[in-house]
């Protein structure tokens, strides 16, 4: 095999538009969000999923439960991994699964005392994890650019 192209072959690659440049700094600089938030989470024994899924819970307005499709749509994760996510927060004790009354396929995931504890605690070191990140004088602008994309 030669491991060399022939020399008439010209790669058609295309400089990234401004939008992809965009795209890539954006996933990128998520990516250094959440993986300083993921080690201020760590000693709390969350992954920053677990802790959105405790926080959608905590202040959702059904009392601190929901239906595990709506619990899903809110964090957003598929079906199965929010199964085996709730399934880690129920086997430490933070939330449990129970079936609707009304519709036996419905299944609904409620927190517990030791998980609100746990995810107030938890929010602390978050925030904390957050606000040193997003230096002040990008807050703002990250906040515009947040709003322009996703309006409530």
């Amino acid at each position: 095999m030669n491991s060399t192209a022939p020399s008439h072959f010209v790669p058609s690659i295309q400089e990234p538009t401004e939008l992809e440049r965009n795209w890539r700094r954006l996933r990128l600089f998520e990516a250094r969000v959440r993986e300083r938030l993921e080690t201020a989470l760590e000693p709390h024994g969350l992954t920053c999923s677990e802790y959105s899924a405790l926080v959608a819970l905590h202040y959702s307005d059904d009392g601190g439960h929901l239906r595990q499709q709506l619990l899903a749509e809110s964090i957003p994760i598929n079906q199965s991994s929010l199964s085996r996510l709730v399934g880690r927060l129920e086997r430490s004790g933070l939330t449990e699964r129970y079936h609707c009354a009304e519709d036996r396929r419905g299944v609904y995931t409620q927190i517990t005392d030791k998980g609100r504890a746990t995810v107030e605690e938890a929010r602390k070191s978050y925030v904390a994890a957050l606000e040193s990140t997003l230096a002040e004088e990008r807050e703002g602008a990250l906040r515009e650019a947040v709003t322009a994309l996703l309006p409530d």
